[in-house]
């Protein structure tokens, strides 16, 4: 019964599962990718990944904590420079295995491990997924929308009382105008009328003065 057995011990002592497992990783991150048996590919995938999350915060701990596993110092350079400026974006699942079939010789189950991220061929059609951690957009107005609209009402309204009031002027402007002109044109009538009489009057005088004489 498999009671337990949460480990895979490869057919190995710990000390030699710890220093294969240090050695693989070490190739991992130098070629990006290395061919294995299943068994051995699903170990290194278990035993890597939390040291790549490690790589993603820089610190003197990190790097002591991953150089104690991996004990090579190019590795951990490396892991630190150049894969974790890669995968900074991915929030775990750095590492694919692909089954290549049965090795020749012993019919081993054969896998191919890599890291995700440097497969061009394979990413280079896939678009990248936005997040699904987004919430909802309310549909409820801002507060600083509500601000400004009422404040632009403020001001209609306070505008408007200078526009009726400059129609009011014009308005009286105008009337005074037309007053103006009433009175000139009934000024004007009453002058020729007055004119007539002393036209007419200035005949009817010569013919008393001829009757006198």
């Amino acid at each position: 019964m498999r009671h337990g057995k949460k480990i895979n011990h490869l057919g190995r002592k710990t000390a030699h599962r710890k220093s294969m497992l240090a050695n693989m990783a070490c190739s991992l991150i130098e070629h990006k990718r290395i061919n294995t048996t299943t068994a051995k590919a699903k170990a290194l995938k278990q035993f890597v990944e939390p040291l790549i999350t490690k790589s993603k915060n820089d610190t003197t701990q990190n790097r002591r904590i991953v150089f104690s596993r991996l004990r090579q110092k190019e590795a951990v350079a490396e892991l630190f420079r150049d894969v974790s400026a890669k995968i900074a974006d991915r929030p775990g699942g750095y590492t694919r295995v692909i089954r290549l079939g049965n090795r020749l010789g012993d019919n081993a189950d054969m896998a191919m491990i890599e890291l995700v991220d440097y497969n061009e061929t394979y990413n280079s059609g896939k678009k990248k997924k936005s997040s699904t951690r987004r919430r909802k957009k309310s549909t409820a107005p801002k507060v600083e929308d509500v601000q400004i609209e009422s404040s632009e009402a403020v001001v209609s309204e306070d505008n408007n009382p200078i526009v009726e009031s400059t129609k009011s002027v014009e308005a009286s402007i105008e009337t005074t105008n037309e007053t103006e002109e009433v009175a000139e044109n009934s000024e004007t009538p009453t002058e020729n009328v007055d004119a007539k009489p002393q036209e007419d009057d200035s005949p009817a005088e010569k013919p008393e003065s001829s009757e006198e004489k």
